[in-house]
C-alpha cells in the first residue's frame, strides 16, 4: 500500500492565530521544538497536518512565555504561565473545542519534555481546559441512504430523462457511486479511502486492506452492492481516467492523478445536499451513519470499534448514544403516552 494523503484528523487543524515564527524563539526553545517534531513524526507517526497543529500550539505557548514573561528555559514555565496563556486564547473568543486542543498539545509536549529530562516536573498535569460538549453526529436514515446509493428513477413518467453522458462523464459517475458505496459499507475515513490502491481490494473475500491513523493496518469487509460498484469502476470507469502516472491508486481524479480528500469531500457534500432533507454533510456523515446502522442492526461495540479503527472503545461508544437518541425520538413519535 502506498502512503496515504494526510486525512482530516478531528484533533488536527491549522496553527492557531497568534502562533508565530519559531525562529524568534530562544535557542533552547527552538531545539526542543525540533526534537518534539521528530518525536511526533517517527515515534508517534503523526500526520503532517497533525504535527503542524501541535507545533503551532506549542510555539504559541513558547512565544508567550518568552515575550510576555521573559522566560528562556522550559523549566521556567510553570502552571501559572500555562493558565495565563490559555486564558489569553479564551479571552480572544476561541471555541471550547479549540481551547481543548491547545491544552492537549501542551500536555503532550510537556509530557514528552519530562521524559526527555528537559524539565524536572510537568506543570501541565494540573492544566484544565473547557470541556467540549459532544454533539451527536447527523445520521442518515435508511430510506435516505437508499435514495443516495440507489438513485431511484423519478416516479413521474413524464419527467425529463437524464442527459446522455460522455464516456468520461460515465467514468466519473461510476467512481462517485463506488466511493459512496464504499464509505457507507465500511465506515472508513476519507483519508483512508484516498490512500487505497487497487491491490488493497480482495474481491474474493470482499475485504479492504486499510492503512489508518498511526500507520495501523486493518482489514475491513464490505457487501455485495459495494463490490459491484467497485467492479464497475475498476473494469469500466478507471480505465477511462487512468494515465501513465496514475500508478496503483484506486480512485482517480478527472486528470488521472490519485484523488485527494478535498475532492472526495466536495463530491459527497453535493450528493448529500441533493437529498434535500438532511443536515448530514461530508464523508464523515457516512462513517457516522455506517456505525450507527451497524449498532442498530445488532453489531456489538467491539466489532464496530475494530471496523472503524478506533484506538479507544470510548470513541465508539458515542454511536450508542446516537442509537439511543434515535430510539427515543421514535418512541416519542409513536407511543400514545410518550
Amino acid at each position: 500500500m502506498s502512503s496515504r494523503p494526510d486525512s482530516a484528523d478531528p484533533a488536527a487543524a491549522q496553527p492557531p492565530a497568534g502562533a508565530g515564527d519559531a525562529s524568534r524563539l530562544p535557542a533552547g526553545y527552538e531545539a526542543a521544538l525540533d526534537r518534539f517534531e521528530r518525536y511526533l513524526a517517527w515515534e508517534r507517526s503523526r500526520s503532517e497536518h497533525t504535527r503542524r497543529a501541535y507545533l503551532g500550539d506549542v510555539t504559541s505557548l513558547l512565544e508567550f512565555a518568552a515575550s510576555e514573561h521573559g522566560l528562556k528555559a522550559l523549566a521556567e514555565i510553570d502552571l501559572a504561565v500555562l493558565r495565563l496563556w490559555l486564558g489569553q486564547h479564551q479571552a480572544s473568543g476561541k471555541a471550547p473545542a479549540t481551547l481543548a486542543r491547545h491544552a492537549a498539545s501542551v500536555r503532550t509536549f510537556m509530557g514528552w519534555a519530562l521524559r526527555e529530562e528537559l524539565i524536572a516536573t510537568d506543570p501541565s498535569l494540573r492544566l484544565k481546559s473547557p470541556k467540549n460538549a459532544k454533539r451527536l453526529p447527523h445520521v442518515l436514515q435508511g430510506t435516505q441512504m437508499h435514495r443516495l446509493l440507489d438513485d431511484e428513477p423519478a416516479a413521474d413518467p413524464e419527467a425529463t430523462p437524464a442527459p446522455v453522458t460522455t464516456p468520461r462523464q460515465q467514468a466519473v459517475a461510476d467512481r462517485n457511486r463506488a466511493i459512496l458505496e464504499l464509505l457507507y459499507a465500511t465506515g472508513i475515513r476519507v483519508g483512508e479511502l484516498t490512500g487505497l490502491d487497487v491491490d488493497d481490494i480482495d474481491h474474493d473475500r470482499r475485504t479492504l486492506r486499510v492503512l489508518g491513523k498511526g500507520d495501523k493496518e486493518r482489514t475491513v469487509p464490505f457487501g455485495q452492492p459495494a463490490h459491484q460498484a467497485l467492479s464497475d469502476w475498476i473494469s469500466r470507469g478507471r480505465t477511462r481516467l487512468a494515465i501513465d502516472k496514475s500508478g496503483p491508486a484506486l480512485f482517480l481524479g478527472e486528470r488521472g492523478a490519485r484523488m485527494g480528500a478535498r475532492q472526495v469531500r466536495s463530491m459527497v457534500q453535493r450528493a448529500l445536499e441533493g437529498l434535500g432533507d438532511t443536515a448530514a454533510r461530508g464523508p464523515h456523515a457516512l462513517r457516522h451513519t455506517a456505525a450507527t446502522h451497524l449498532l442498530d442492526g445488532g453489531a456489538d461495540l467491539r466489532t464496530v470499534q475494530e471496523l472503524l479503527g478506533h484506538s479507544s472503545l470510548a470513541t465508539t461508544q458515542l454511536y450508542t448514544h446516537v442509537s439511543v437518541d434515535r430510539l427515543r425520538n421514535s418512541y416519542q413519535q409513536a407511543h400514545p403516552r410518550a
